[in-house]
């Protein structure tokens, strides 16, 4: 079988203009191990952005095999309403341990942009059955992203994704977010202290009393362009929800698992959320799971006589699904016995001096930015004024195309180069990425 027309007859790829599948046809895939993949050809290729930041020990880890293996020929669905198993109450339990304080109430969903639309709802009611049904409105920063289901849209503010969408979408306060490369107070992170939340504190003193929450995306907004903003600014955030009953709802779907350094983003800002959103390295990558994650006083406004009409009626047929809840136990297991996020962490500077060294020279390389094992390198027309490259050009997609040639997966942001692997990545596989990724640069922005 041709499977490379076949795919091109039948499927419609996401996120993809499909005109572009004509000069680069889809890439198929047959197995992959640990940061490789490997196509139908024989061809391998290096995934140093864990296949959309889900994959996060490795393709075809040996434990998380064996886990889902095991579950499959014991109970692989099972109706999540007043039926329960043993993997999700683990799950919850090994959780309940780790995640920031005060977070003690987990609501199974299947993707990150359900999570999302589960924490909105939540809010919006838990105000409504509190005495505040004039808190309606949600607050998010001008470059999230939160998902692409239409609440979750909503509260993004890429255009990219959001803008044809806009008749359709929920009116939300917008708040100008940091912008750290383009500070305009001219600081560096090292030195900030945030000077850039006044919009946010206007925009709380303007419309606090009708919010119900504040979505954020902790430290990175990933899909802005990773976008880092250093930790003051969250815990400002934190305070200004507080001062306001305004609901912290923190989208670590991204960010969460270990992706900045430590499990979650919130630690390095030391705080709390009143909800959190997890997915993609919830399961490893394995399966489609979300977590939103409540406390206890958010449960207890939808505690009541079922007659009372307080019941959270949101469902997801896979609710729970034993199999990705097997995986994500199996997860906890390897970051806690194999010590991974400390290792990664340890790699970390190594990862970001080697990035300086070998791409810092290009006079078209902007800003370097990292966190964790994420480094980001913004492609600019030029680097005194920061002037970025007219987006027609595309030379982010064009150093993809190189790359994929020479066998390294990068995906960028626009004009924003990434890594994001895997959190098993080790110096030798580090080396060959870098090197291949700089070539890729030079080879394009002659």
């Amino acid at each position: 079988m041709d499977y490379v027309k076949k795919d091109l007859e039948y499927i419609w790829h996401p996120c993809s203009q499909m005109k572009d599948y004509e000069k680069l046809p889809p890439i198929i895939i047959d197995h992959a191990k640990g940061v490789y993949l490997y196509d139908i050809m024989g061809n391998r290729y290096m995934d140093v952005i864990s296949s959309w930041w889900c994959n996060l020990l490795g393709h075809c880890n040996e434990r998380i095999n064996e886990a889902v293996k095991e579950q499959v020929d014991r109970l692989e669905h099972v109706i999540f309403a007043n039926f329960s198993h043993v993997p999700a109450i683990e799950l919850c339990d090994r959780l309940s341990q780790i995640v920031p304080k005060g977070l003690t109430k987990f609501f199974f969903t299947d993707n990150g942009s359900s999570a999302i639309e589960a924490a909105m709802k939540m809010s919006f009611q838990y105000h409504y059955q509190t005495g505040n049904p004039q808190k309606k409105r949600f607050m998010a920063l001008n470059a999230a992203y939160h998902g692409e289901t239409l609440g979750a849209l909503s509260v993004g503010g890429v255009d990219l994704y959001t803008e044809i969408y806009k008749p359709m979408l929920l009116d939300i306060i917008r708040i100008d977010g940091p912008d750290c490369y383009r500070c305009c107070y001219g600081k560096s992170c090292k030195e900030c202290n945030a000077e850039c939340s006044k919009d946010a504190e206007k925009a709380f003193a303007g419309y606090g009393n009708e919010s119900c929450a504040l979505l954020v995306e902790p430290l990175v907004q990933a899909a802005a362009g990773m976008k880092i903003y250093p930790p003051v600014y969250l815990k400002k955030l934190r305070k200004l929800c507080d001062e306001y009953n305004v609901h912290l709802i923190a989208d670590e779907i991204a960010t969460g698992y270990g992706r900045t350094g430590k499990m979650f983003a919130c630690e390095h800002a030391e705080i709390s959320p009143d909800i959190m959103c997890l997915s993609k390295g919830l399961t490893g990558g394995y399966m489609p799971m979300a977590l939103t994650v409540a406390t206890d006083k958010i449960y207890d406004a939808f505690y009541a006589d079922y007659n009372e009409g307080k019941a959270f009626m949101h469902s997801h047929t896979y609710c729970g699904n034993p199999l990705a809840c097997s995986a994500a136990v199996e997860v906890l297991r390897i970051l806690e016995d194999e010590e991974i996020i400390q290792k990664a962490s340890g790699q970390a500077e190594y990862f970001n001096n080697l990035v300086r060294e070998k791409i810092w020279g290009c006079p078209y390389v902007g800003d370097i930015r990292n966190i964790g094992l994420i480094n980001a390198i913004e492609l600019v027309k030029n680097k005194e004024t920061k002037e970025p490259f007219d987006s027609k050009c595309r030379y982010g997609y064009q150093i993809y195309k190189r790359a994929l040639k020479n066998g390294l997966l990068l995906r960028p942001l626009g004009d924003v180069l990434y890594f994001n692997p895997p959190l098993i990545i080790n110096r030798e596989e580090m080396d060959c990425a870098v090197n291949v990724c700089a070539e890729a640069i030079k080879s394009i922005l002659r």
